[in-house]
């Protein structure tokens, strides 16, 4: 039997979605206890730091997971297939959220300046994701600064299509940038 998610958990994994949806600043910890159904009193029990506390712990978790799953994928599927998967996640993360839902770090980073720490993790995230990606470029046989460049530009492309899909409420501009993608990476490797 899998045991039960503690309060604590639900709060962090409510934390990424409601974020990941709204926004850092639109999030008040009563909307997180709400989510997750905690107790009112847990959250500062849980996170005696508060919202600072809450966010930068949601942004490292949420980002670590999406790192397992670039890694799993890179393993699995090598660069290109790796980077297909993420984009066909994040298309179906989309479509299932009426274009909601978009990356769990992203507006961390982009609204983070009241929370230094969350910001810190948004960027090792990013940062981690880019290595994992850079590594499986290399071990493929790209020179290691050319397989650095293109693992981040091929991230920033997959975030700006995010943002370009939500704003837009279509999946075009993940489309294009998975063709683009496949066209690069079929001509480098």
């Amino acid at each position: 039997m899998g045991r039960r998610s503690t309060a604590r958990e639900d709060m962090l994994n409510s934390a990424i979605a409601l974020v990941r949806a709204k926004g850092v600043e639109a999030v008040g910890l009563t909307d997180v206890v709400t989510h997750a159904q905690a107790p009112r009193g847990s959250i500062y029990h849980h996170f005696p730091g508060g919202k600072p506390q809450l966010v930068e712990e949601s942004t490292r978790r949420a980002g670590a997971l999406m790192g397992s799953r670039i890694s799993a994928a890179l393993v699995e599927l090598g660069p290109a297939g790796a980077l297909m998967g993420i984009v066909e996640f994040f298309r179906q993360q989309l479509r299932a959220s009426d274009f909601n839902d978009g990356c769990p770090i992203a507006p961390t980073a982009l609204e983070g300046a009241a929370y230094p720490g969350a910001r810190a993790a948004a960027a090792e995230s990013f940062q981690s994701w880019t290595d994992s990606i850079a590594t499986a470029l290399w071990q493929a046989g790209l020179p290691r600064e050319r397989a650095r460049s293109v693992s981040t530009m091929a991230l920033a492309s997959i975030e700006g299509a995010l943002i370009l899909a939500k704003a837009q409420r279509s999946t075009e501009p993940l489309d294009q940038i998975a063709d683009e993608l496949t066209r690069l990476l079929d001509s480098l490797t």
